[in-house]
């Protein structure tokens, strides 16, 4: 099991930036791609970014490209994202979840998750 526990969410307004933290521990994190995703009210839960294994390949969905970035600690077990130019619609629920393979877009491949933050970003 891995346990991934997600902070940093707050309210912030439009324009605004935030950086989630998660935490990783219980398995070797460095051979697990990580991911972050978010769900908004009544929305299924939709990939945001991905990085691989060893940090070196990112991919973004194509509503946050440009203003989120992804980046990992190995040593501390830790992945990041860090949100600027903060929009409305970026309000939800993200979470960080681990996939075992080197990374991945694809939400249904992902086995372990963490419990979410919430991020609301005020007009």
């Amino acid at each position: 099991q891995m346990q991934l526990v997600e902070s940093g969410g707050g309210l912030v307004q439009a324009g605004g930036s935030l950086r989630l933290s998660c935490a990783a521990s219980g398995r070797t994190f460095s051979t697990y791609g990580m991911g972050w995703f978010r769900q908004a009210p009544g929305k299924e839960r939709e990939f945001v970014a991905a990085i691989s294994r060893s940090g070196g390949y990112t991919y973004y969905a194509d509503s946050v490209k440009g203003r989120f970035t992804t980046s990992r600690d190995n040593a501390d077990n830790t992945v990041y994202l860090q949100m600027n130019s903060l929009k409305a619609e970026d309000t939800a629920v993200y979470y960080c979840a681990a996939v075992f393979k080197m990374v991945s877009i694809n939400r249904d491949e992902y086995v372990y998750w963490g419990q979410g933050t919430q991020v609301t970003v005020s007009p």
